[in-house]
């Protein structure tokens, strides 16, 4: 789905699966900057919404997924995670309840999917599952913002910053409104800092939860069955998940930057040693330089120095070994 924003002076459009938002407005650094700074919004009009209504919304969300809803309080975020029957992630989901209906934005072009699961999974249950995405686009307000959100429209808040479901015939107006726009290559940049996975990024189709820190934050340890959940329960109290994710600095004297799947080497081990892990998501930060996210096998030692392909790369430790 194509922005109106994309007609915005400077916008550039995004590549891949972003695609149909703007990738920077002329200035990735400057938006960065915005909005570490609590200024301007983010377009995320490509993502996909999903609504759940009805009077069972709640109970019956709490069985499908990792994260314990049946009690979520009328305006309060949270964030879960759908999974394979062997544990493997296959969406994740940005919720928010308004009272009367769950809201939800999940990865772009995944929405069909996962309405028909839900669908599948219906059964007497008292509810109602629709696809939004053509009518609301979700808006991205960074921490601090001051900017205010539209009366009636459902906001989601975060430490990371407010999304707002606005209607999407509102979305021009409310972005002459609402600051300087920043690309969706700014908002990943700060994705990265902040050590944030996302599901086709950090992703593959055999990761767990436990591999990129979603323990706690968007799985519940101490609720009712789920699919997958014996895997979550087994890692978690009798074994260590395969891989970890880990923070990389890398070397700034590089003019390219290591792409999603270039695989990560021990520098000690030279050009030809063994592949231990490898690049999820790189970024330039305004502040860090170039940075990245990357799965790593879980043995190799915290302070390694790495090679993600030519280029020297020092970790950090996202998810303990």
């Amino acid at each position: 789905m194509k922005s109106p924003l994309l007609s915005l002076p400077g916008a550039v459009p995004a590549e891949g699966v972003d695609e149909g938002v703007a990738a920077h407005y002329g200035d990735l650094f400057r938006e960065q900057r915005a909005l570490a700074d609590g200024t301007g919004f983010v377009d995320l009009s490509h993502r996909g919404v999903v609504t759940v209504s009805g009077e069972d919304r709640l109970s019956w969300l709490h069985l499908l997924l990792t994260q314990h809803v049946s009690e979520l309080p009328a305006g309060q975020a949270t964030e879960a995670l759908i999974l394979s029957a062997h544990g493997h992630i296959e969406h994740a989901l940005y919720l928010v309840d308004d009272g009367e209906t769950v809201w939800a934005h999940v990865e772009p072009g995944t929405q069909e999917a996962l309405i028909a699961y839900l669908e599948s999974m219906k059964f007497f249950y008292r509810v109602e599952v629709a696809d939004r995405t053509g009518d609301f686009a979700v808006v991205h307000l960074p921490a601090g913002s001051i900017t205010e959100a539209p009366e009636g429209v459902v906001v989601r808040e975060t430490a990371h910053g407010r999304d707002l479901f606005l209607p999407r015939a509102d979305l021009e107006s409310y972005a002459e409104k609402a600051g300087p726009p920043a690309g969706i290559l700014a908002h990943e940049a700060l994705r990265v800092e902040q050590h944030r996975p996302r599901v086709g990024f950090e992703t593959d189709h055999r990761t767990i939860p436990h591999e990129l820190g979603w323990i706690g934050t968007a799985v519940h340890l101490q609720k009712g069955c789920y699919r997958g959940q014996e895997t979550v329960a087994r890692v978690h109290n009798l074994g260590k998940p395969p891989r970890r994710l880990v923070f990389l600095h890398l070397d700034g004297s590089e003019v390219h930057l290591p792409v999603p799947g270039t695989e990560i080497r021990l520098a000690d081990e030279g050009p030809d040693g063994r592949k231990v892990g490898f690049v999820t998501t790189s970024a330039r930060h305004f502040e860090l330089g170039p940075v990245a996210l990357a799965l790593v096998k879980r043995n190799v030692p915290v302070d390694a120095r790495l090679m993600a392909g030519d280029t020297a790369a020092a970790q950090e430790t996202v998810v303990e070994p």
